[in-house]
């Protein structure tokens, strides 16, 4: 795995910087060398959060973002301080409901609907995992029995089950992207 900059984006209470400590763990079980960094405006809900993840097989040079390969974005707030960061051909998954104007050039847009996806299982704050989810299964740079293990040992037993429900939902999404 050369580096890969990994960043979740979009407003503070949707579950972002949970998400990159999550693969930040996985990352970690699978054996890669991982930095992981996170920033966040002073509002509790609704400002522009982002959490970034830069992994790769040997030692990082630098490790902050510094052109994205991935980017989750979960709410229009996360599109403008993040489109610049985008590599070519980078990878972007968009809310649909959301994130009405998510990045569109030269990038491998996904317009999914994570959010209400996240309503059908149970609970609008699981559409972050669905997204990581989702996210790891088609960039295959992370695999689900260690995104799975990572929520086992991190996840609060009352929240669990819902969450591995999501991550599930987030992989079977991968299935069905694939076969239309």
């Amino acid at each position: 795995m050369a580096v890969t900059e990994i960043r979740f984006a979009g407003s503070g209470g949707q579950g972002l910087i949970l998400s990159a400590r999550m693969l930040f763990h996985a990352l970690t079980l699978e054996g890669k060398t991982v930095a992981r960094s996170q920033g966040y405006e002073p509002t509790s809900r609704g400002g522009f959060c982002f959490s970034d993840v830069v992994a790769g097989d040997g030692d990082l040079d630098y490790p902050l973002t510094t052109g994205l390969n991935y980017l989750l974005v979960l709410d229009q707030v996360g599109v403008v301080p993040s489109q610049s960061l985008l590599r070519k051909g980078a990878m972007v998954i968009a809310d649909e409901r959301l994130t009405p104007e998510p990045p569109t050039k030269n990038v491998d847009l996904h317009r999914i609907p994570l959010t209400d996806q996240a309503i059908a299982i149970g609970n609008i704050r699981v559409a972050n995992i669905i997204g990581l989810g989702l996210m790891c299964g088609l960039g295959g740079f992370c695999g689900k029995d260690a995104l799975t293990e990572a929520i086992k040992l991190e996840m609060p037993k009352n929240f669990l089950e819902l969450n591995l429900e999501a991550l599930v939902a987030g992989f079977a999404a991968v299935s069905e992207l694939q076969a239309a």
